[in-house]
């Protein structure tokens, strides 16, 4: 067994070696044959295994002209600080494809700075592939913290916990929230939030510099009601109560406005208000997400937005 580990090992090296000599390098995949001493078609398995295996991060630096235009455009339109939208691959289903890449290039320059910053980290599918994205680094000048708590009212664990990857990728400090991301009773909720300890996150959540979050539905195929943190019955009151899209577990209407009854009364996490002057970046994209990612720019719950072309042509329509 230990002879396979090792034998693993070495291929991953070489898969490493032969990814960064085409990604970064710009050989040809014949130099890299060459340089390794091996075949061409053995130097392609190599950079693929490279790829699957995710020793390779590619991201796209050209910028390309109307996903510019887009930008500017939403940032007029919806009064934001920032924006970046990715190109958009019709014969895809994924959900994260090019904007995570984006907002990981975006999480990486605040990371890269050198003045110490608050950094707040929501939770759930798209912001794991962002995190997944992120380049292994070491800053210590930083805080990380967690805006929603990460597990069930069981106990268990959220497979999507993003806060402590991030951390052990990029070495920072962290700051988990230990609650359930939504409490089972009002009464739970109060005495979780009341807690010293709690009350300490939430004031380093107020100082935040930045904060990156996913945007959801609350339908019934909403990541909500898959992990099982609310259920089809209680996703279908909220949308009784006109509730169209959740951040960070709190539900909020058309127009943008959290809701003060349903579950939203027993979300544990650090309160969903105007981003006013922080910059809270919503990450997002397809059909699905239209309709949140519109709200949630109309209520100002987020000031920066990486999404996609075709995500960004729908909320420039009138």
């Amino acid at each position: 067994m230990a002879r396979k580990t090792d034998q693993d090992g070495l291929r991953l090296d070489e898969a490493a070696r032969a990814g960064w000599l085409y990604y970064v390098a710009g050989n040809t995949q014949d130099q890299i044959a060459r340089k390794l001493g091996i075949s061409r078609q053995a130097a392609q398995r190599l950079v693929s295994l490279a790829i699957s295996e995710r020793l390779i991060k590619v991201r796209l630096d050209h910028p390309i002209a109307r996903c510019m235009e887009l930008a500017a455009a939403l940032k007029i339109r919806y009064d934001l600080r920032f924006c970046d939208v990715a190109p958009s691959d019709p014969d895809s289903t994924s959900s994260t494809l090019g904007i995570a890449q984006a907002a990981a290039a975006e999480f990486e320059r605040w990371l890269r700075r050198p003045e110490p910053a608050v950094i707040g980290i929501g939770t759930g599918r798209t912001m794991r592939a962002v995190a997944d994205q992120l380049p292994a680094m070491e800053c210590p000048q930083h805080k990380l913290v967690a805006l929603v708590g990460t597990t069930n009212t069981d106990g268990s664990a959220s497979f999507y916990d993003v806060i402590i990857r991030v951390s052990d990728t990029v070495r920072a400090p962290h700051y988990p929230m230990p609650l359930p991301v939504i409490a089972r009773s009002i009464e739970e909720r109060e005495l979780l939030t009341s807690l010293a300890s709690v009350r300490s996150l939430f004031d380093l959540v107020e100082r935040t510099d930045v904060c990156f979050v996913g945007v959801g539905s609350v339908g019934d195929s909403a990541p909500l009601v898959q992990d099982g943190i609310i259920t089809r019955q209680e996703a279908e009151a909220l949308r009784h109560l006109g509730a169209v899209g959740e951040i960070t577990g709190w539900a909020f209407d058309g127009a943008g406005r959290v809701l003060t009854e349903g579950a939203n009364q027993r979300v544990a996490g650090a309160p969903l208000r105007k981003a006013g002057n922080r910059l809270v970046i919503g990450v997002a994209m397809g059909p699905s997400r239209r309709a949140p990612l519109r709200a949630a720019l109309l209520g100002g719950l987020i000031s920066g937005l990486v999404t996609d072309e075709s995500t960004a042509e729908h909320l420039l329509q009138r």
